[in-house]
């Protein structure tokens, strides 16, 4: 008979032979767009996605009627054709960005914008670009993750510039996915995961351990705030992790 220790541990093993709390491998490629002011190609299991930081020397024209002082940055999001297992029509064919691309382009916005000083930019406006060329679950915590190390790189190279006096990068920033999968809660799902979760986490954090956003649903089901607890520990030892993979990608 096998007992409960045990058991909690084979079920903790899953299709990929990652236990519960395990990140998929992560890898980084800089300069992987050379033309951009700072890129990264994040590898993500079977996820990958393109991050390109682009800077232009002006700011948005609310800024400039509004007065505000420093500079801004912004975020664009995009599944490429090819990166589902069904092509994935280009939102210029429809003629407007769909409701999703739409909603993690702004959370890829605010999650960049906690993590830099607004105000020591200058009058300039940082683009970030986050491209999917495959897509394996967690397509927007890569894209966060990724744009982090690609801003990080833009920020460098606008210093060796004079462009920049100082380092305006406050904080390091992650984030990860959590789920609940047959009733375990687990870090970092993939796509077949994904779909099969009762429960969908997305957690984006600071490297002073604070939140910047929690997406959290149901997906027709409930769950338990002792269950949110064990999804939030599992979340914040995956943002320590990758917060450590980020500065290495960066000091390389």
């Amino acid at each position: 008979m096998v007992s409960p220790e045990a058991f909690s541990e084979i079920i903790s093993v899953r299709a990929d032979g990652r236990s519960s709390d395990q990140l998929r491998p992560i890898r980084f490629q800089n300069n992987i767009a050379p033309y951009a002011t700072g890129s990264t190609l994040i590898e993500w299991g079977n996820t990958r996605v393109i991050c390109g930081v682009n800077v232009e020397e002006s700011v948005p024209r609310w800024m400039k009627e509004q007065n505000v002082a420093g500079g801004w940055i912004t975020a664009e999001y995009s599944m490429l054709p090819y990166s589902t297992l069904t092509r994935k029509p280009r939102d210029i064919t429809k003629g407007k960005i769909d409701g999703r691309s739409q909603e993690i382009q702004r959370l890829i916005g605010r999650s960049m914008r906690s993590a830099i000083d607004l105000g020591k930019l200058g009058p300039r406006t940082i683009w970030v670009d986050c491209d999917v060329l495959q897509a394996d679950g967690g397509t927007r915590t890569a894209a966060i993750t990724g744009a982090v190390v690609a801003l990080n790189l833009a920020v460098r190279k606008l210093m060796a510039e004079g462009k920049l006096l100082s380092n305006p990068i406050l904080s390091g920033v992650a984030a990860v996915s959590v789920g609940i999968v047959s009733g375990q809660p687990m870090l970092d799902l993939c796509y077949t995961e994904d779909v099969a979760a009762s429960v969908d986490l997305n957690l984006v954090m600071s490297e002073g351990g604070e939140f910047i956003e929690l997406q959290g649903t149901g997906e027709e089901s409930t769950f338990s705030p002792e269950q949110l607890t064990a999804m939030l520990e599992l979340g914040k030892g995956g943002i320590k992790q990758l917060l450590d993979l980020q500065k290495q990608a960066i000091a390389s």
